[in-house]
């Protein structure tokens, strides 16, 4: 599916909370390869989703990254909530909407030879809903991916949450093992409410969806794939497209 044939173009719904708590949540998750293309264009990406929780692939890591990740975040209309080099690259950016109870950075056993990984993840309150956050970019190297989507599933089980969303750069297709773990355990976003795009590599000719966004079981996903944005910037900005969903999360009993 091409960046024009989208499946559906009516808009999301935007954020909200309802009358009972709950809170209608927009995630965004997006691999920004360290800000090296046209980080304004990638800006306006970033603000034209209206996201309130951005997690985020391949921030900058190295000198001034944290300057760079609160230009990204200042020129995105949103601030920094957790991750960048402290999670060897996963970062999480959020709306003012977002109430933060508590972060935590998480380096991932690493494969003599291979990039180190991490995760970026968080738990914050919007309206009446409790929500755990976490931001992956899994390995290139199939093993080692496998391990780390098992290691994904057990961070999620032990933030004391009963509401998560992850989502990133999987490294991996939906047929693939690491995919089809995620996706037995979590619900993934565009398989159960697909809109948009689905194919997120690469931006000229997108061909596979190797970036994903997941939820819990209880979370009722509401709409997830590639946005339609302007072909110019998504261009631009980086070598991979968007993932933007809709969550309704429950108040928390």
């Amino acid at each position: 599916m091409s960046p024009s044939d989208r499946l559906v173009t009516a808009p999301l719904p935007p954020s909200r909370t309802e009358p009972d708590g709950s809170a209608v949540v927009r995630v965004l998750s997006y691999n920004i390869r360290s800000m090296r293309d046209d980080r304004e264009a990638l800006a306006r990406v970033v603000r034209a989703c209206a996201p309130d929780l951005v997690l985020i692939q391949e921030a900058p890591r190295f000198f001034r990254w944290r300057k760079k990740a609160a230009w990204l975040a200042a020129h995105s209309d949103l601030v920094v909530l957790s991750g960048g080099a402290t999670a060897a690259g996963p970062l999480l950016l959020c709306s003012l909407r977002a109430t933060v109870e508590r972060t935590e950075d998480v380096l991932l056993p690493r494969t003599p030879g291979l990039h180190q990984r991490g995760f970026a993840t968080a738990v914050v309150r919007i309206g009446g809903a409790r929500l755990g956050v976490l931001s992956c970019h899994l390995s290139l190297q199939g093993e080692e991916r496998f391990t780390q989507a098992g290691l994904l599933l057990e961070q999620l089980a032990a933030m004391g949450v009963t509401h998560a969303v992850a989502g990133g750069d999987l490294n991996d297709r939906p047929d693939g093992k690491s995919f089809r773990l995620l996706a037995d355990r979590l619900q993934d976003g565009w398989a159960v409410a697909p809109w948009g795009g689905e194919y997120t590599s690469e931006p000229a000719t997108p061909h596979q969806r190797i970036d994903a966004i997941f939820a819990t079981p209880g979370v009722q996903v509401l709409g997830c794939g590639v946005p339609p944005l302007p072909e110019a910037d998504v261009r631009a900005a980086t070598d991979h497209l968007p993932v933007l969903a809709a969550l309704r999360v429950p108040a928390e009993a």
